[in-house]
């Protein structure tokens, strides 16, 4: 049984699920905005807000941080040269969750993440 198990695990394996939210966390963070499921939305955010936080720092320990967590080279040099520097004096709450409705086909609860 599940019991007092904290972690979200959305239908998947543990690999993955870790996967899935690496590329989902690259989106967010290339695009700015992109629609997915509520529950995914809600696991993701916490770690693009932690990729953020980790960006502000703007030392090569950050860089070399961040690419272990995302995939993709291009969302960790938009990270440190655009994002890090938008958000240098906020102190958290980087991401809004807007609910969009259902999906037609399965019934999903759908939402938007973005950036603010």
């Amino acid at each position: 049984m599940r019991h007092q198990k904290k972690k979200k695990i959305l239908g998947r394996k543990k690999q993955p699920r870790e996967m899935m939210l690496r590329n989902l966390a690259s989106s967010v963070i290339m695009y700015e905005k992109v629609k997915t499921t509520k529950a995914k939305a809600k696991v993701v955010r916490s770690v693009v807000e932690k990729a953020i936080t980790a960006s502000k720092k703007g030392d090569l320990t950050a860089r070399r941080k961040l690419l272990e967590i995302l995939p993709q080279k291009m969302a960790v040099k938009k990270l440190m040269e655009v994002l890090g520097k938008r958000y240098k004096d906020k102190k958290g709450g980087y991401t809004r969750i807007i609910k969009i409705g259902h999906r037609q086909g399965d019934g999903a609860e759908m939402a938007q993440i973005e950036l603010v």
